[in-house]
């Protein structure tokens, strides 16, 4: 070999060997972390052969490998040497994967990151957060964390103990719930209803009632800390986890309690804690166990709820009234450890002593009242008042009035006492008759309204009733709160006097004379008087009369003459058609008022029209009995007298034109002759050659008073009527009826 070729292969070793050297380095050397721009690499100055080959060997002996010195003094590796050395520095490291759960040792602990090595070619760090779990994390400690990228763009091993436990975690969750055993969380934070902890890195919920055996009523003292509990409900299908502390004091409270119920005698006196309250009593913590100390047992006095005497964590002392073993309960008493307040009640307490005290309870059949703390006596509702009209006490006495009463029974074993409020003064029923005579005019104030009248309290004890008959002459009264209320003063006359049933018939209408007496003479029957109508209903209508008088209209007696409907308030004449004293009832009609005229109209022309038609026949008599010797005086006087008739009817003519056209309004047609018509008849009655001189034989002044009547030819009189001839009658009253048949019929020979 030559030199030049001895060379060239020695630089070319040397070169191998720095490569190796350089790359061996840059795996080693962990990234850096703080910094996210890369320091500049000092490139190595460059070195002589020699330098290299001097290099090169010293490396080469610190890693165990022997040079080849070849001629020039250089040693070089073979192939299969450097396939050796390469093996060597792979095994060097451990083989990492991705996504998996492997175990690290820990580095270094600081405050805001934790360096964990998992033996690969540069460690990793993880948030100290992730370890709040562990307080007391050290270095050399092993953990496990999850790989989650082996090299990011930094080069850097991102690792988490998060993910690690979460992989982990459900498992030992179930696994920690079916073994029932402990498990260490930390609380995270306060939510509605409990707290939200971290088990095994799973967010849980601690219910507040599920804290601690007491009641807490601060829930932020626990957060950030961290406790034990144990799994005591899971969801694997949402995942939910429920926990408990309680359970873990519970389970060393049971194991108290046993103790402290083997050691507990009735009327044993024990320290406890007012741990809870209710309406009903307090449970009282007796180091470890719980009794209930009842409200009846707190007190030898009545009392409405525990809190007036009791406080939350006051420290009392109780007598054990009675335990169950199997049950584990405790009643407690409190009142038993002072003497009984009736053992001391003083020697002049007895039957018909006087004694006073506070109402400390109200019930539906009387009231309790405390004359000592502990001694309450009874006082009936019928020894409350000597009214026998009192039936609820509350409206006598209330809670917390100061009250004076009469011992009426005392049973000092039975620890009983009836009291009388009523006897501290005289019975005013024995002297009624003589306070309150028949007749005798007095002034009370009213107590209570019913439906069928009121009582009115006389005076303390003494009261009366005034039926709702009794308080109006005029008014038809249904209630009495329609005619005064409760409370009202009210003045009355005494009707009659009960002593034995203490009973008083009172009466306020009669202090006034019975105005129905002079009703009795102004309200006569067909009389008629202004009303005004007030509650119209189905029936009829209530009608306010004059002196305040109430009469009462039935609904057919209320039609008017103009067929409007009435309304309320309106004012209209009434008749009275029924007036009754004692039933103090007037019953009264409009309907007859308007009738009743014209039923007078009617009769008034009936009357005239019988006078006139009398008039008249008289005076067709005297005529006919004169006719033949009438002179020229009594042609004039028959002329007056016509003239005398033609006034008369024609004013019975615009009465009759008057009565037809209301008729017609009053939808009743009637057929009347057109003027139109009558030419038409008459010229045909001329080409007949009618004369009414051959039929009558009368002269023309009579033919032209006929004409007036409407009477021109002999088919006028064949066509005349009943009704037609009495219409005659009245417009002349000369002419008889029999004389306008006898025309009739002449007409009817003439026309044959």
């Amino acid at each position: 070999m030559s030199n030049e070729e001895i060379n060239d292969k020695a630089e070319e070793t040397v070169e191998t060997v720095n490569t190796a050297q350089h790359s061996e380095l840059t795996e080693e050397t962990p990234t850096k972390t703080t910094s996210a721009v890369e320091e500049p690499v000092a490139v190595a100055p460059k070195t002589t052969s020699k330098e290299a080959k001097s290099k090169s060997t010293a490396n080469a002996a610190e890693e165990g490998f022997d040079w080849d010195a070849d001629e020039g003094g250089f040693q070089t590796y073979s192939k299969a040497e450097r396939q050796k050395l390469e093996e060597a520095y792979t095994k060097s490291f451990s083989p990492v994967e991705e996504k998996q759960v492997v175990k690290g040792r820990v580095v270094s602990v600081g405050e805001k990151d934790v360096v964990i090595n998992i033996g690969f070619k540069s460690d990793g760090m993880v948030s100290r957060q992730e370890f709040r779990d562990m307080p007391d994390l050290k270095s050399g400690d092993e953990v496990e964390v999850f790989v989650d990228i082996a090299e990011d763009a930094m080069g850097q091993l991102v690792l988490s103990r998060r993910k690690a436990l979460q992989e982990t975690a459900w498992d030992k969750i179930v696994e920690a719930h079916d073994s029932d055993a402990v498990c260490t969380g930390y609380v995270r934070s306060r939510t509605k209803g409990g707290l939200v902890v971290d088990v095994f890195g799973i967010d849980t919920f601690l219910p507040g009632s599920q804290i601690d055996t007491k009641p807490v009523r601060d829930y932020d003292q626990y957060v950030g800390k961290n406790m034990d509990f144990k799994i005591v409900k899971i969801n694997d299908v949402y995942k939910n986890v429920v926990v408990s502390h309680k359970a873990l004091i519970e389970d060393d409270i049971e194991a108290q309690k046993s103790e402290i119920l083997g050691r507990l005698e009735k009327g044993q006196v024990l320290e406890g804690v007012v741990k809870n309250m209710t309406s009903f009593g307090v449970f009282v913590d007796l180091g470890g166990i719980d009794g209930l100390l009842h409200i009846t047992d707190i007190s030898w006095g009545r009392i409405n709820h525990p809190e007036e005497v009791l406080k939350l964590d006051d420290h009392i002392n109780v007598v054990i009234l009675d335990f169950d073993d199997q049950k584990k309960r405790i009643s407690l008493g409190l009142k038993q450890l002072s003497s009984h307040p009736w053992d001391n009640l003083a020697a002049d307490v007895a039957e018909g002593s006087k004694v006073s005290g506070k109402v400390v309870s109200v019930a539906d059949y009387g009231a309790f009242i405390e004359i000592q703390p502990g001694i309450e006596g009874l006082v009936h509702v019928s020894e409350m008042s000597w009214s026998s009209h009192l039936r609820n006490p509350s409206e006598y006495l209330k809670v917390g009035d100061d009250v004076s009463a009469i011992v009426l029974a005392l049973d000092r074993t039975e620890h009983k006492m009836s009291l009388g409020i009523k006897q501290l003064t005289a019975d005013p029923w024995v002297s009624i008759e003589d306070k309150y005579p028949l007749n005798s005019k007095h002034s009370g104030v009213v107590k209570n309204l019913t439906s069928y009248g009121l009582f009115l309290e006389l005076e303390e004890g003494i009261d009366g009733l005034v039926h709702v008959s009794d308080l109006s002459w005029n008014k038809k009264i249904k209630h009495p709160s329609e005619f005064t209320k409760k409370g009202e003063k009210l003045d009355v006359l005494v009707l009659e006097v009960d002593k034995e049933n203490r009973r008083l018939s009172l009466g306020h209408k009669q202090l006034e004379e019975n105005p129905w007496d002079t009703f009795e003479t102004i309200f006569t029957i067909g009389s008629q008087h202004e009303g005004t109508l007030m509650n119209i209903g189905d029936k009829g209508a209530n009608v306010q009369m004059q002196y305040g008088v109430e009469a009462f209209a039935p609904s057919r007696h209320l039609k008017r003459e103009d067929n409007k409907s009435v309304k309320e308030d309106e004012t209209l004449v009434f008749e009275v058609i029924e007036f009754s004293k004692d039933a103090k009832r007037i019953i009264v009609s409009h309907t007859n008022t308007w009738k009743a005229a014209e039923k007078a109209r009617t009769e008034a022309d009936d009357k005239k029209r019988d006078s006139a038609r009398k008039n008249a026949s008289k005076a067709v008599k005297k005529i006919n009995q004169n006719a033949q010797a009438t002179t020229l005086g009594e042609l004039d006087a028959l002329s007056e007298l016509r003239a005398q008739f033609e006034k008369a009817e024609n004013t019975t003519k615009k009465k009759e034109e008057a009565k037809v056209e209301k008729a017609a309004e009053a939808k009743t047609q009637e057929t009347v002759e057109t003027p139109a018509e009558k030419p038409a008849k008459k010229s045909k009655a001329a080409d007949k050659g009618d004369d009414l001189k051959k039929i009558t034989g009368v002269g023309p002044a009579f033919e032209k008073r006929l004409n007036a009547l409407g009477i021109h030819t002999f088919a006028d009189l064949i066509a005349l009527t009943d009704d037609k001839i009495a219409e005659l009658e009245q417009q002349d009253s000369m002419t008889s009826l029999e004389q306008w048949h006898s025309w009739m019929e002449e007409a009817k020979s003439f026309n044959s």
